[in-house]
């Protein structure tokens, strides 16, 4: 994997709430993809690339369900972005866009929950609107394991560069 410029670098954080983390997934379960989504972001934060914590509110409800809200120990911290999706990917009627357009951004790199919902949505709106697209398949899980592999073998390969922490780590810099 090439040198990723941490300026021109976001990591979007997939629905990281606790209604989603406590889902049944497959690979990984929740709790692990979030441990690992968590420790990307201080490491990204720390390198001096943009985090962006993206969750879901259901469109047309007057009150969200319990745990709607981001997981706590992956709530935005000073300098992030927080995007709130009513579609199923960050990019519809949001302005992810625009932000990420404003501050220079070309690379989004994608983890969180679910692979085959809101990962994929996100990554599908990313190439098609230019941005180099990267996959963290150790920091990510789907509904269940055959959508997961799926999305990861068949889908994410055609839109960008499929990495692990480790080599999205060492590229940052």
């Amino acid at each position: 994997m090439n040198p990723l410029d941490p300026r021109r670098t976001a990591l979007l954080l997939i629905d990281l709430m606790p209604r989603i983390i406590g889902l049944g997934t497959a690979p990984l379960s929740g709790p692990v993809v979030l441990e690992r989504s968590v420790a990307l972001a201080a490491a990204t934060r720390s390198a001096g690339a943009l985090v962006v914590n993206v969750r879901v509110e259901r469109p047309g409800v007057e009150v969200q369900p319990d745990g709607s809200g981001f997981a706590p120990e992956a709530a935005p911290r000073p300098g992030d972005l927080e995007i709130v999706k009513r579609t199923i990917g960050a990019f519809g009627r949001t302005a992810l866009d625009a932000e990420l357009q404003s501050r220079g951004i070309a690379n989004v790199v994608l983890a969180g929950i679910a692979t085959n919902f809101g990962v994929e949505s996100t990554a599908r709106a990313a190439a098609d609107l230019g941005y180099e697209t990267f996959f963290v398949t150790d920091a990510m899980t789907g509904l269940d394991a055959h959508a997961h592999d799926f999305a990861v073998s068949y889908t994410f390969p055609r839109l960008g560069t499929l990495c692990t922490s480790t080599e999205y780590l060492a590229a940052l810099g």
